[in-house]
């Protein structure tokens, strides 16, 4: 009965390693288990020397590309800083909402989920909300 041979399959390189040290770590002890990877976008075999050869080539031109690409997104975030424009989510209370469940906690007469419910948005949001304006 021929032994069981154990291949771990990837699409690409970089999907299995952050870095080019962690993809050679993680080739070195899959191969100390007798585990043999492919690479399908690569078409990279790393039983053979030429396909060994092969990975490392790959691998570097992996990372650098990662590292470009992390660059060209820094630099794209730090332009657009620069115009004024901020990532993320839009908040869900604006300046004229913050001012009205100020208004109506003040009154005494609604309690807090009541003015989330007001308001459209969670008791959380509003907490939050409430305790960023009371930072500033």
């Amino acid at each position: 009965m021929p032994a069981k041979v154990i291949v771990v399959i990837v699409w690409k390189l970089d999907r299995l390693a952050r870095s080019l040290r962690q993809l050679i770590d993680t080739t070195v002890l899959l191969n100390e288990r007798g585990v043999e990877l492919h690479s399908l976008t690569e078409n990279i075999n790393t039983t053979t020397p030429s396909g060994k050869l092969t990975f490392h080539i790959f691998a570097a031109l992996a990372e650098f590309e990662r590292d470009i690409l992390r660059q060209r997104v820094n630099a794209g975030l730090k332009a657009a800083r620069r115009r004024g424009r901020v990532g993320g989510r839009p908040k869900s209370l604006g300046e004229a909402d913050l001012k009205k469940a100020r208004a109506l906690l003040r009154s005494g007469e609604y309690s807090k989920v009541q003015v989330a419910e007001e308001l459209q948005v969670s008791r959380h949001t509003l907490w939050r909300a409430l305790s960023e304006g009371a930072a500033r």
